[in-house]
């Protein structure tokens, strides 16, 4: 009775965590909202994480089946960051696939920045994964890695036939801008007819 009476207790103790992980969240989250348009120094970031996450494993000589994991999560998020919001497999063309057809722009299935926040959570679980030795799993790190690129090449060699065959390109070359209509007689000569 007297924790309920008094204000303190699990509870009360309950509530102050809560709360402090909730400002801790929203904290987290402005900081993530902000950094939203600044894709060079998020990448940088990330890279720079890659390159301490692989320093870490090359002094360790371990945790390959650990890389081996995060590779192939990788690969699944690059697949996604490569494909259309709406397969035209399966849903029909919706992509223009005449040069009369409307414009309409490529929307990816992953958007860049959850494709690069995603590769950034990854790399922070595979690092941390590193200091705990049960996920040492002994094997032989070849074998891993000529496995990973044989998926790698078949599933990249499937999606380019994909996107050779829907006629998409998952890069934005630009921004298109509307040249209008050319006069019928003007040519290459000046308005004052010089």
């Amino acid at each position: 009775m007297e924790g309920v009476v008094g204000g303190e207790g699990p509870s009360s103790a309950a509530t102050a965590l809560n709360q402090r992980s909730q400002e801790v969240s929203r904290l987290f989250q402005f900081y993530l909202d902000k950094s939203t348009p600044h894709s060079t120094y998020r990448w940088i970031g990330t890279f720079l994480l890659v390159s301490l996450y692989a320093l870490r494993v090359y002094y360790v000589e371990g945790f390959y089946i650990v890389t081996y994991g995060l590779g192939i999560y990788i690969l699944n998020l690059l697949i996604g960051f490569l494909s259309p919001l709406v397969d035209p497999e399966v849903e029909g063309p919706v992509l223009p696939t005449k040069g009369s057809d409307e414009f309409k722009p490529f929307i990816r299935r992953l958007p860049e920045f959850k494709f690069w926040y995603a590769i950034t959570k990854a790399f922070c679980v595979a690092f941390v994964m590193t200091f705990f030795s049960m996920f040492d799993v002994p094997v032989f790190w070849p074998i891993l890695l000529c496995y990973w690129l044989v998926l790698f090449v078949l599933t990249m060699k499937r999606q380019i036939t994909h996107m050779i065959k829907y006629k998409y390109l998952p890069v934005n070359l630009g921004k298109q801008k509307y040249k209008g209509k050319k006069p019928a007689g003007s040519s290459s000569s000046s308005p004052r007819g010089d």
